[in-house]
């Protein structure tokens, strides 16, 4: 991180991203999956990836505070870097390309990355929200919007209510980590494009799994319990 530019990048993010789950904690782990991610392909250009990896959540909080779930972050987010970008000198070529890879990394989006660093890009974005990190900030989002810990809601029924045309939550506090567990964690790693990721991803699901598994088991053991002594 010895570019002035990415320098001036970070400190804009900081100040904008305070979520708990979306923070600058979240974009320096992508950041750190990127380049993991690119040391296996070729042709990579990190002047757009790293770029593109620092800013891809610059309008999350927006999203957040947005209750009419008209707001896809990854749209305004390329276009709130596309400012960030220009005011900082980048070549109106490199522009697009890094607004490209911040616009298509949404999972719910049905915008595909189309160049490498479009791909690594929703690759170590998505690879953050499994394992154990994802499950550490499944739960750190869950509390944030006073989610339920349970396992008898419809996760089908949920999601159907609960968004929008482009896959935005309505409302986060119907969500919860065993819904998004159901219709997003365990999809991500045939979603992944690079081979890296692929690999990384299966490994962080199969932990992702046993934990759910289990939690499941003791949520379910306990309310049997509490229905037996009524």
């Amino acid at each position: 991180m010895k570019d002035k530019k990415h320098e001036r990048i970070k400190e804009i993010i900081k100040k904008e991203l305070s979520c708990s789950a979306h923070n600058l904690d979240h974009v320096m782990r992508v950041y750190s999956l990127c380049l993991l991610l690119a040391e296996h392909e070729e042709n990579v250009d990190l002047n757009v990836l790293i770029p593109a990896a620092l800013l891809h959540d610059i309008a999350r909080v927006k999203e957040s505070n947005d209750n009419t779930g008209e707001t896809d972050h990854a749209i305004l987010g390329s276009k709130i870097a596309e400012e960030i970008l220009r005011d900082l000198k980048y070549e109106e070529e490199k522009i697009e390309k890094i607004k490209h890879c911040i616009a298509t990394h949404r999972f719910r989006s049905g915008n595909e990355p189309k160049t490498i660093e479009a791909k690594i890009l929703f690759d170590a974005d998505k690879l953050d929200v499994i394992g154990a990190i994802g499950i550490a900030r499944s739960f750190m989002i869950a509390g944030q919007f006073k989610q339920r810990l349970s396992t008898n809601q419809s996760s089908k029924k949920c999601i159907t209510k609960n968004t929008t045309e482009n896959g935005r939550l309505k409302d986060v506090s119907k969500h919860s980590p065993f819904i998004e567990y159901e219709v997003k964690f365990k999809k991500i790693p045939e979603k992944l494009y690079t081979k890296k990721a692929k690999e990384i991803g299966v490994n962080r699901l199969s932990f992702m799994n046993e934990f759910f598994n289990r939690l499941s088991m003791e949520i379910e053991v306990n309310e049997i319990g509490l229905v037996s002594k009524e």
